[in-house]
This record gives structure tokens, C-alpha cells and sequence, in this order.
């Protein structure tokens, strides 16, 4: 009696103890699937980007935690993002942008989603007509000029060259920063393959540095170590927003400016693809968009978007400059060229 009572306890524990072990797991799973992890960059991410209201925003309207996670500029959340293909660690990836599309493509490392709302997103930045990256902002490059130096505003990117230019301009890594490779990108559109490596050898001795992403290199800009910095044209509504609307100038440039527009990506093989379909979703309805003007300093791709008065001065380029896709290919020899020629 007692040796079936024992048999009958021991069966009874074990059974307790593998719903325990299922239901813990299940739990968990439930638990994670409540919670999208999100690659962005330093800027987006930063205590005054748009990422902390992007963030508060969603888990307050879904109840989904965000994981979002630095990762340097642009070009580094594509670079985690190949790293990790075969395992991805991220659900959503934000800052891949039109440069690095056609790579990000070919690695076959997102999937296809089109949100909700689409259809108030400006047609201009959706890539090849096609739901494989999400637009949320985009401007143009510009250089951005300090007029409280005591040097003439160049008018053109060959002006830039001008000795009087002595390392009195900040770039930015085109290997980990995309306004830096929008930098390698315009000279490229502008002077081509045979041009580029004697542009970029009479240019050399007027930069001041080549910073690692686009926070490092505005802020050296705006303390005052240079007068000229690779960035975008909506950077005045910002100076405009802070009080001092006339120190800095966005240039235009005769030969126009290259758009940059930004992308969010579903990663192929998310864990949370559901949680990360409804986060692209939140980062491109009204109330998101509406966080970036202010933050991002870029213009919102939704369109409904009320942009702020401090943007009511924001040069638009008489031209804009598209790269064919014979350009964009181009663009990694391009990049090879121009660190050979700062090497030597």
C-alpha cells in the first residue's frame, strides 16, 4: 500500500513538475513577445532625440516595452544588423538610409512590411516604390556655416578646396557615419570616378577631422572648432528653435544637394515580428512624427505632419541630386578611393 501510495506521489510530483517547467516557459515567451528591440543610432537615441518620446509614446498606446538599443551612426546599425544575419538579435532596425539600401537589400536581412498609414507618407522617399524599408524623415545635405569666423562662405563644393579653408572643415567616417558618406556621395555625383581622388587630394588639407558619426562632429562644430561641418539643411531650424537664427547658415550650392531619406526595417527573422510591425506602425503615425521636427531636426515623412515656425526659413535646394543606381554602386569604390588619398 505504501509502495503504490510513494509511485502514485513520485508520478504526481513529476507531472506538477513538467507543467511547472512548460508553463514557466510559456511565460517567458509571452513575456518576450511583449517586448520589441529596436537598433537605432546615437542621435536618434539620445536623451534630446526622438527616441525617448518615441519610445514612452508606444508603450503607453500598446503596452509593448522597447528595447532600444545604440549602436553607433547609420552605417553601424547595418553593420550589427550583417553581423548578426543568421541570428538577429534585433527586431527593428532604424537609420539605414537611401545610400545603403540597395546593400541592405542584397544581405536579404529585412522583410517587407507596409504599415498602417502608408498612404500619408511623402512618395518621394519610399525606396523604388516598394514596402522593404519604412520612411520616417529625410532632408538634403548641406554644409553648415559658422558666419562668426572671419572666412567667406563657399559657394560650391570645388570652393571648398580654397586654402583659405586651412582645417576649417569637420567631416564624418563614411565607413560608420551616413551624413559622411552623403559627403563621399555628393563629391562622387559631382565629379564622378575620374574626378573624385584629385578633389579629394585638394581637399585634404582643409579638414579639420573626420569624426565618427554626426554627434561627435556637430558637436566639435558647434563648440566652436571649425566653421564648416558636413550636415543637413533643416540644422538652421534648430539654430532658429535655440535663439540664434543668424550665426549658422545652411549653404546652398550651385550644384545642388543630395536627399537623404531614413529608414525603419522589420529584421528578416524577428523574434517579435508582430510587436515589430506594430512599433513601424506607431513610428510613422501622427503623434510620432509629430516628436521629430523638434528632435530629429529632419522633415517627418508622414505628411500630415505640422512642422514648427523655426522651419519656416530652412533653405530648400533649387536642385536635388539623385544618384543613378550605376552611382550607388559605385559608392564602396568611391569610399576606397577617398581613405586612400586622406592615408597618404
Amino acid at each position: 500500500m505504501k509502495s503504490r501510495l510513494l509511485s502514485f506521489l513520485i508520478i504526481l510530483f513529476l507531472i506538477n513538475g513538467l507543467c511547472f517547467v512548460g508553463c514557466t516557459k510559456e511565460a517567458k515567451k509571452a513575456a518576450a513577445a511583449q517586448e520589441v528591440t529596436v537598433y537605432a543610432y546615437d542621435s536618434f537615441t539620445a536623451d534630446w532625440g526622438p527616441g525617448p518620446l518615441v519610445c514612452e509614446g508606444f508603450e503607453k498606446a500598446t503596452g509593448i516595452k522597447v528595447n532600444m538599443i545604440s549602436v553607433g551612426d547609420g552605417a553601424q546599425v547595418l553593420s550589427r544588423a550583417l553581423l548578426e544575419k543568421n541570428a538577429p538579435q534585433a527586431d527593428v532596425l532604424i537609420g539605414i538610409d537611401n545610400q545603403l539600401a540597395d546593400k541592405a537589400l542584397a544581405a536579404g536581412i529585412t522583410a517587407a512590411y507596409k504599415p498602417a498609414g502608408a498612404d500619408k507618407l511623402e512618395a518621394a522617399t519610399i525606396y523604388n516604390n516598394s514596402w522593404d524599408l519604412v520612411p520616417y524623415d529625410w532632408s538634403n545635405f548641406s554644409m553648415i556655416f559658422d558666419s562668426d569666423w572671419d572666412v567667406p562662405a563657399p559657394a560650391s563644393l570645388s570652393d571648398l578646396t580654397n586654402p583659405v579653408y586651412e582645417k576649417k572643415i569637420i567631416l564624418m567616417d563614411p565607413r560608420t557615419s551616413t551624413p559622411g558618406l552623403g559627403f563621399v556621395m555628393w563629391t562622387l555625383a559631382e565629379f564622378g570616378m575620374d574626378g573624385l581622388a584629385d578633389f579629394w587630394t585638394a581637399l585634404k588639407p582643409n579638414i579639420l577631422t573626420m569624426a565618427p558619426g554626426w554627434d561627435a562632429g556637430y558637436g566639435l562644430f558647434t563648440s566652436g572648432e571649425a566653421p564648416l561641418v558636413i550636415s543637413y539643411t533643416t540644422s538652421a531650424a534648430y539654430h532658429v528653435y535655440d535663439g540664434i537664427p543668424d550665426r549658422y547658415v545652411a549653404l546652398e550650392f550651385a550644384e545642388g544637394h543630395p536627399m537623404q531619406a531614413e529608414y525603419a526595417a522589420l529584421v528578416k527573422g524577428a523574434k517579435n515580428e508582430s510587436a515589430a510591425k506594430t512599433f513601424i506602425d506607431y513610428l510613422v503615425s501622427d503623434e510620432a512624427q509629430g516628436f521629430l521636427p523638434e528632435t530629429q531636426w529632419m522633415y517627418p515623412s508622414n505628411t500630415n505632419t505640422v512642422m514648427p515656425e523655426c522651419y519656416a526659413t530652412t533653405p530648400v535646394p533649387q536642385k536635388t541630386i539623385v544618384l543613378t543606381s550605376d552611382q550607388t554602386a559605385l559608392l564602396d569604390q568611391a569610399v576606397a578611393t577617398v581613405l586612400e588619398v586622406l592615408s597618404k
